[in-house]
């Protein structure tokens, strides 16, 4: 691995420069990304300066630079983490051979099918936004959105390097083909079914990046473990910039339910329609916010069990969450105690371990989202209300596994389909919920303000204030119409 080459027209510390045909068939797909990106980025808001961080190296400290951008600008590049000497495959059959820097052979088409299904979610996700600056909470929010999108913009590069560099032809073609795909298009869908889900309103988003995107930190821990090196070191530095998109969801739910706590301790009330009267969002519709998202992004794991996760472990395409903690990598003889389907009923089945696999990385994934909840619930516990959010059961909802045929309610406790349906509103959003989060949907990007159903954040970005110029908005920018005060000519 070379050094961070930030002069090239794509930034990279893979020796980009050294491998010319590599070099012009990468060059020669950025126009098509950029494209793309025009088409299906953020709407309305190309035209803009905004202030965001932009990676410079694969350090621990000093890896960002910020500064102000127009996205089409952005300097969207390849990195990936320091190569480890004497790095091996951390599990499965071929546990303690040395980690491969080419693709075996007899692995190639499922470790591309892995990789093509990681990619095709960064630019879905930037689709599923696309219009959601238009109704922006704040200039802060506005800018975490656009931050975001751009790094997932370059998580798709990180993918369409490996793309190219190790699957020839086959590999060429998937890159366009991640560019041909659009969210929720009914002839040429996204591959995962959440990344077909519209993202309508900020509540999603917040909660779409704290569940969403937090299902793709574990898949990414899932790949850090892969034997195929290029692969754990690219998503290693991925981690690095998935974390931010965490923060914005988490905090901005966290920013809401400060909000609302704020309204029922003004009013004396926690009555959901007085509540909503007031400009807040009630906690019951958070709540079902939460279940929504939470229960689509549990289906991103896939089946309880899965031969084809217990073939990726046993090949060392994909080790566990924190594969170093286990004592035994190879994982033959053990078994997983999974509760099943049984006669309306659930009975406890052994599943050999490496079947299990899904479910693994799933109670990982499970474990992470309790902490979310705790601290969330700490905020309605600082504000002196009763009131707690809650995790539903990993049956609750589902629509893949073995769950996905039957009806589950929120505690995980088996009911008919049409008990789900009868309390389904009370479950999950309804119309008339997604009329009224809709309709608070109003942008307020005018300096240092911020919406009435979200309370503002404790500290701004990179060490600035709350009422900090995060965007500077041209005089052609949709953000003029949503009362912005434009700082750039646009000439």
């Amino acid at each position: 691995m070379g050094s961070v080459d930030l002069n090239a027209l794509i930034p990279n510390n893979v020796d980009l420069k050294e491998d010319r045909r590599l070099q012009r068939a990468l060059e020669a797909w950025q126009p098509q990304f950029l494209d793309w990106w025009r088409e299906m980025g953020p709407e309305g808001f190309q035209a803009d300066e905004v202030y965001l961080r932009t990676a410079v190296d694969v350090g621990r400290d000093g890896w960002a630079h910020f500064d102000y951008v127009k996205m089409p600008d952005y300097r969207w590049g390849i990195f990936m983490s320091p190569a480890e000497d004497g790095r091996v495959v951390p599990c499965g059959d071929h546990f303690g051979d040395a980690a491969w820097q080419k693709v075996p052979g007899e692995y190639r088409n499922a470790l591309r099918r892995i990789i093509v299904t990681q990619a095709d979610t960064e630019p879905a996700s930037v689709e599923q936004q696309r219009l959601l600056g238009q109704t922006a909470p704040s200039q802060y929010d506005l800018r975490n959105l656009f931050q975001v999108n751009v790094e997932e913009g370059r998580h798709l590069w990180a993918m369409v390097y490996l793309l190219h560099t190790h699957f020839g032809r086959d590999g060429r073609e998937e890159a366009e083909d991640l560019l041909r795909r659009r969210s929720g298009n009914q002839d040429s869908p996204r591959i995962l079914g959440t990344f077909n889900e519209p993202v309508e309103d900020w509540l999603s988003f917040f909660m779409f990046t704290t569940f969403t995107d937090r299902d793709g930190k574990f898949q990414l821990l899932a790949l850090a473990e892969s034997g195929f090196d290029p692969l754990s070191r690219t998503t290693r530095f991925m981690l690095t910039e998935e974390a931010h998109h965490m923060f914005v969801g988490e905090t901005g739910v966290g920013r809401i339910i400060e909000r609302s706590a704020q309204v029922m301790n003004e009013l004396g009330t926690d009555e959901p329609d007085r509540i909503r009267a007031h400009g807040a969002i009630d906690l019951p519709t958070i709540q079902r916010w939460l279940n929504r998202w939470y229960s689509s992004s549990i289906n991103l794991f896939g089946g309880e069990q899965s031969s084809n996760a217990a073939s990726y472990f046993a090949t060392g395409l994909k080790g566990r969450y924190k594969e170093d903690s286990y004592e035994d990598h190879i994982a033959l003889e053990g078994v997983y105690r999974m509760q099943v389907p049984q006669n309306l009923g659930l009975t406890t089945e052994e599943v050999p371990l490496r079947n299990a696999m899904n479910e693994i990385l799933r109670d990982g994934y499970i474990g992470d989202c309790e902490f979310v909840i705790a601290r969330w619930n700490r905020i309605l516990e600082k504000a002196g209300r009763p009131e707690r959010m809650e995790l539903p059961n990993r049956r609750f909802n589902r629509e893949m596994g073995i769950y996905s045929s039957y009806a589950y309610d929120p505690e995980g406790n088996p009911i008919t389909a049409e008990a789900f349906e009868a309390r389904r509103d009370d479950w999950l959003p309804s119309e008339a919920d997604s009329v009224f989060v809709k309709s608070l949907m109003k942008p307020c990007l005018e300096f240092g303000k911020v919406a009435g159903w979200i309370a503002p954040p404790r500290k701004g970005i990179n060490g600035n204030a709350f009422e900090w110029e995060y965007v500077r908005f041209d005089k052609s920018s949709a953000g003029i119409a949503c009362g912005a005060t434009p700082s750039l000519t646009g000439e």
